[in-house]
């Protein structure tokens, strides 16, 4: 991976961190328990715990993806950086483009 390759990931990156962000205050607010004393109608109310329910997966799964993305904007400079952890071939570039916090090729990701 060359230095414009790397100066743009890093800036993917950044930009993901930053959508992914938005994405937790979003989740944060949606997540929010639904209070008792809203009579809405039983199935309203039914469907708004189950939509809490989601959005505090997506809440979680957002975190886990920023924390990923924040460690490889720390490691981005690195030359290991883009070689798969498991057979130490270059990661694609369109992979690492995609999804920059991937530490592992496609062929050892299919692996698991």
């Amino acid at each position: 991976m060359n230095e414009q390759e790397r100066a743009e990931l890093k800036q993917k990156i950044i930009e993901e961190i930053e959508t992914q962000k938005h994405l937790i205050e979003s989740f944060e607010e949606t997540s929010k328990p639904v209070a008792p004393d809203n009579a809405i109608g039983r199935l309203t109310r039914m469907e708004a715990i189950s939509s809490q329910g989601i959005s505090e997966a997506s809440l979680n799964s957002a975190k886990v993806k920023l924390a990923k993305l924040e460690k490889a904007l720390e490691k981005v400079h690195l030359p290991e950086f883009g070689v798969c952890v498991r057979c130490s071939n270059s990661i694609p570039q369109g992979r690492i483009m995609l999804m920059p916090e991937s530490t592992v090729c496609v062929n050892c990701a299919g692996l698991r």
